[in-house]
């Protein structure tokens, strides 16, 4: 069983910048990818940055430059950089973690989390 938190969440003005954290609890042993995605009001929920143990990062088009993956793995956290904020990056924004190996446990995990409210206004 894995539980993940995030949090950070809040409001920011466009153009600035806040950090969202998320933290993996548990009997855990690693997590092979860390990623965050995020729900608008309306929209369905989209992938936004994943990164792997290794530090290798993806990004959607949408937050491609201005947002930043990484993680602490002797933590189990990913942390989400969010930079000059958009009115469309308004968002519930969820923390998923894939391939997690538990200890004493063969198959891998995966969680999510309860998601943290970035809100963008001037």
């Amino acid at each position: 069983q894995v539980r993940l938190d995030e949090s950070g969440g809040g409001l920011v003005q466009p153009g600035g910048s806040l950090r969202l954290s998320c933290g993996a609890s548990g009997n855990i042993h690693s997590i092979q990818h860390m990623a965050w995605y995020r729900q608008a009001p309306g929209k369905s929920r989209d992938f936004v940055a994943r990164v792997s143990i290794g530090g290798e990062s993806f990004y959607a088009d949408s937050v491609k430059g201005r947002f930043t993956i990484s993680r602490d793995n002797a933590r189990n956290t990913v942390y989400l950089d969010l930079t000059k904020v958009e009115p469309d990056d308004t968002a519930i924004y969820y923390c998923k973690a894939e391939g997690i190996r538990l200890r004493n446990r063969i198959r891998p995990e995966e969680a999510w989390g309860q998601g943290t409210l970035v809100t963008v206004v001037s």
